[in-house]
Order: C-alpha cells, then structure tokens, then sequence
C-alpha cells in the first residue's frame, strides 16, 4: 500500500472500548491504531470469504434445481471417513 493510498478515517467508540483497546495495545506493544487497522482488517477479509461462501452456495443450490443432480449425505460421510482414513479417494459420483 502506498502512502498516498492511505486516508485516515474517524470512527466513533465509547470510553469503555477505547480503554480496553489502549490496555490491548500496551499489553501487545502495539498502537491503538495498529490494533483498529488490523481488526478492520480481519473483519473485511473475514466477511469477504463469507460473501464468496454465500455466492457459491447460492450458485450450487440453483445448479442443483436445475439439474438435480447430488450426492447424499450418507455418500459425503462415507467419502469424508475414507479421507479421514488417509485414503485419497474420488468423490462420490453426482445422480439423480
């Protein structure tokens, strides 16, 4: 990130959480800045893994009504105890 790519932003925080967050610093040798940015951060990167689960599963759900094809849960299990089991094994074939 460059510096010119950095703007400061002001956020709003009650006393309680603003206290806790300079102990967290001091206790980690950090900024309370530091520790702002770096939950900012996580969160962002944290909800966007989210939104890309959610597509998918949105995705995967709309293929499955159009073409119903699946594997049951009882074939998952039984795929997942053999990769459990150290057997690198093929997925469970998709049907109707």
């Amino acid at each position: 990130m460059t510096a010119s790519a950095v703007r400061p932003v002001a956020i709003k925080v009650d006393e309680d959480t603003k206290a806790r967050l300079k102990r967290l610093a001091e206790a980690r040798g950090r900024t309370s800045h530091w520790l702002m940015r770096e939950a900012i951060t996580q969160y962002v990167d944290r909800e966007e893994r989210r939104e890309v689960f959610r597509r998918d599963t949105l995705k995967a759900w709309e293929e499955y009504r159009t073409t119903g094809l699946h594997v049951s849960a009882a074939e998952a299990d039984a795929w997942l105890a053999e990769l459990e089991q150290a057997n690198d094994i093929e997925p469970p074939a998709c049907h109707v």
